[in-house]
């Protein structure tokens, strides 16, 4: 750590960074609190969810090993409780109503005004006030872009035909807004808004459907949504809009139709109140909504819905349940519903040990207080964002871009706890943020990425017009997948974010990740460095992007052909070191001295998987302990025999063409269809026990089955017919060389935070970590980068490579791959060793592969 560095930045942020005159700084709350990120990870999601405190659980688990609490049935409001009633069940109860207050307390909300309803979420509150607001056709429901899908989910449900009780489907109109302030300069007002300026999106309605009587003008009631905090930009949005909304909503929205009517308003408090709970004294929201997880850890799936009562009393729960109904009579339709607010709409039991547990997260949170929280986490946030706006590339071009919309008036105590934004090259062309999220992984890093579930906020800042969604939806682009760039555009972002017990440590850890995987430097040719910014002499075929996981490896260049049919260059004297056969897909493989080649490659070469019970294709980073079954194929006698240290007997497969009695399937793998045999019980029981889960073994029947699938699913022709393969992700052979496994080593030997490995032994690497099917040796480190063609005398693989196996056990750690990383990335891609297919004109009925063979290459 360079200490200059803290240094200065605790001139500019000392007075609020670590809680200066709290109970405890933020290095003693992270040495006595958190000691379980000591290991060096570094926790940067904390608006997905912050991380719950070690003294906080360990508080819960007294309360819940000293105390009994039972189902408190039927004390959901504050009325009196009979004496009848069990001590547990009182208990329980004082509990529960102790708990709400504290909600309450939390925003500064009268217990004569407002009630609190524990939900599972705040999806759930959402949800929960969706169905049971009062919807007509002279309705409006309005929000912001920057709303949480599950926020928008009030418009309506998304099948037109379905019965729905939203927005849409009652008649009500629906449309999204911007919303723009304008800030006094007199130096008069201290920066207080004095104008808002509304932008209409167009108008929703549903087609077709039928409504009631239309509602009498004016008796409509509308309900307006935003969020406290943007989880996308971390904007944080002016509470002024809830008086306005209420009181002369006609001062924004002028004289459009849709001021008329009854406003209602809902905050999104979901990611806001973390640091600034709505005050309700001062703002008279109808509704807001927030989950506990995001304060303060723990619990998950408990929320709440703070409303105020006159609004309870138009919502309209039509479900009943036990605990919210007075009476009802099984054979006739009959109901008396209770009257309590929070007995008419927490259906069920309560989630009675949740809510005792969040008065210890309350404690932890008053003891810091949110002001002094909201000030650290906001020093963080304001020095990551200039930091990263001061980056540039050695050309001169910017690094970052940050997505916010903040005024020159806004203080950074006002710019929230997050950052978020897109790397760019030093061409102007633009960094996956998938890319990003996986190389800091590889280095102890946890971040998000994507659009957050929050679609109106990622078009608005990433300036993706209507068109440029609905052309990535075609081009199959989905929530969560790795299709991070199209037409030269992001479709997401990268997003960091703090919590009360982020440090300075972690901030700056993150800021040299960026600076040194990110921003461009000379560029170096010599010993496999590769430049991030420039030209490559890899065929962007060869390279094409196939993500999964964390970071997959990518191995070079175009697709290779074993050919006698070139001129060739014998530069240096390569021979086989090392041939590997993998029949079973993600199981360990055998090396061979001689093995036959076929159409599909080495013969029977992944010729067979596993596949879960649902369907799922099961692979080592998924199942690692697939690594421990070891494979050997006896020629001769035709049988694959598998062991694992899990099962006591070894299994011998028959491979003679009539032993199959499983049956005959069809799969879809890495967007080709194939058709598959099964096998027996006995043999899907031993693999099952072997794996520890429920599995099959499949076998690939019949390669000439093999067609292409498009992202649709439909069937298309494949470009290459002849260029056959099993079970492999992209081509038929994997070649590494010794050199360059040799030169990898010695940089993860030199490198002081990654020298000590799994139980403290040194990092070293062999070549068979990568899988390969062929190891040469002979050449210069990473000279196979060049090659163009071979003749031998005759892949892609992922994060199974850091993936080690000792005494029986599966280990993974973040090496080799954060190493090569650093010096064999390539626009999202970690390029080593070379992929190889075999020339099927070539094909003899005696072609064979042997150790000792001279390797024979056409360079570049």
């Amino acid at each position: 750590m360079d200490y200059a560095d803290k240094e200065e930045f605790l001139k500019e942020f000392g007075e609020d960074y670590g809680y200066p005159n709290g109970p405890k700084s933020i290095d003693q709350i992270r040495a006595t609190e958190f000691k379980r990120l000591e290991n060096g990870t570094v926790y940067l999601d904390h608006a997905g969810a912050t991380l719950y405190s070690e003294l906080q659980m360990e508080a819960i688990f007294r309360d819940f090993t000293t105390n009994v609490y039972g189902n408190p049935p039927n004390c959901k409001s504050l009325i009196h409780i009979l004496d009848s009633q069990s001590d547990i069940s009182l208990a329980t109860c004082d509990i529960v109503r102790a708990a709400r207050e504290q909600v309450l307390d939390y925003f500064n909300a009268s217990m004569k005004d407002y009630k609190c309803i524990f939900t599972s979420g705040a999806t759930a509150a959402l949800k929960l006030v969706g169905e049971a607001f009062p919807w007509s056709h002279q309705s409006s429901y309005m929000y912001t872009m920057e709303n949480h899908n599950s926020v928008l989910g009030i418009r309506d449900h998304v099948y037109p035909l379905a019965i729905s009780r939203y927005a849409l489907s009652q008649g009500a109109a629906a449309f999204a807004i911007d919303v723009e302030e304008a800030v006094d300069n007199d130096g008069l007002s201290e920066g207080l808004v004095t104008s808002t300026k509304i932008s209409l999106h167009p108008i929703q309605r549903r087609k077709g459907a039928s409504f009631p009587e239309r509602d009498p003008a004016g008796d409509a009631y509308n309900l307006f949504a935003f969020p406290s905090e943007c989880n996308f930009s971390g904007s944080r949005f002016n509470l002024d809009l809830v008086n306005i909304m209420k009181k002369n909503p006609e001062r924004i929205l002028e004289i459009s139709p849709f001021s008329k009517g009854r406003w209602m308003v809902l905050i999104d408090a979901a990611k806001g109140c973390v640091t600034q709970p709505p005050d309700l004294s001062k703002y008279p929201v109808d509704f807001v909504v927030m989950s506990f997880y995001k304060i303060f850890g723990y619990p998950t799936g408990l929320g709440a819905l703070i409303m105020r009562n006159d609004a309870a009393k138009l919502l309209k729960n039509t479900y009943f349940s036990g605990g919210t109904v007075a009476a009802s009579i099984a054979d006739i339709d009959f109901v008396k519903r209770r009257q309590g607010v929070e007995e008419l709409f927490e259906d069920g039991s309560a989630s009675f040990l949740s809510i005792a547990s969040i008065r210890h997260g309350f404690n932890l949170i008053n003891s810091l207080t949110v002001p002094a929280i909201c000030r650290h986490i906001a020093s963080l946030g304001m020095y990551v964002r200039k930091v990263l706006l001061s980056l540039r590339h050695e050309n001169g071009a910017d690094v970052c871009t940050i997505y916010a919309t903040y005024t020159s008036e806004v203080s950074y105590h006002d710019t929230g706890s997050m950052v978020s934004f897109n790397l760019k090259r030093p061409d102007g062309s633009w960094f996956g943020y998938r890319e990003v999220e996986k190389l800091a992984s590889l280095s102890g890093i946890q971040l998000r990425t994507g659009c957050f579930c929050n679609p109106g906020a990622c078009a608005k800042y990433l300036g993706l017009s209507h068109s440029d969604l609905l052309s990535n939806i075609e081009a199959g682009h989905v929530c969560w997948d790795d299709n991070d760039i199209i037409h030269g555009k992001p479709t997401g972002a990268i997003r960091v974010s703090f919590g009360y017990m982020s440090t300075f440590e972690d901030a700056k850890k993150f800021i040299d990740f960026i600076r040194n995987s990110f921003v461009s430097f000379p560029n170096k040719s010599a010993n496999g460095n590769l430049s991030r910014g420039g030209s490559s002499h890899f065929s962007p075929e060869g390279i094409r992007m196939v993500m999964q996981f964390v970071i997959l490896l990518y191995l070079a260049s175009d697709l290779f052909r074993i050919s006698g049919m070139e001129r060739w260059l014998s530069v240096s004297k390569y021979v086989i070191k090392f041939i590997t056969v993998y029949p079973i897909k993600s199981c360990a493989g055998f090396s061979v001295e001689r093995w036959p080649l076929c159409s599909t490659g080495l013969l029977h070469d992944r010729e067979w998987l596993l596949k879960s019970q649902t369907g799922e294709i099961l692979t080592q980073k998924k199942v690692p302990e697939m690594c421990l079954i070891s494979t050997y194929i006896d020629l001769n006698q035709e049988i694959l025999v598998v062991k694992s240290p899990r099962c006591r007997d070894e299994l011998p497969i028959n491979l003679k063409p009539d032993s199959y009695n499983g049956g005959i399937d069809e799969i879809d793998l890495y967007g080709q269809r194939y058709e598959v045999l099964g096998y027996a019980d006995e043999v899907n029981l031993w693999f099952s026990k072997a794996i520890g889960r429920p599995c099959s073994l499949l076998q690939c029947f019949s390669p000439k089955f093999r067609v292409c699938l498009n992202k649709r699913g439909d069937t298309v022709m494949c470009r290459d017919l002849e260029s056959r393969l099993n079970f492999t992700n992209e081509a038929q052979f994997l070649l590494v060389s010794e050199e360059s496994v040799s030169d990898l080593n010695s940089k993860l030997s030199s490198k002081a935070d990654t020298r000590k490995g799994i139980d403290g032994v040194t990092v070293k690497v062999n070549p068979m970590r990568f899988r390969p099917n062929l190891v040469v040796s002979g050449g210069e480190p990473y000279a196979e980068d060049r090659w163009r063609n071979l003749k031998i005398g005759g892949c892609n693989r992922c994060q199974m490579i850091n993936f080690t196996h000792k005494d029986g056990q599966v280990q993974k750690s973040k090496e080799p791959l954060a190493t090569l990383a650093s010096y064999r990335r390539l626009k999202g891609k970690i390029l080593f060793g070379i992929l190889l297919r075999y020339d099927i004109t070539e094909l003899d009925t005696d072609s064979y592969l042997e150790v000792g063979q001279e390797v024979h290459v056409n360079p570049e």
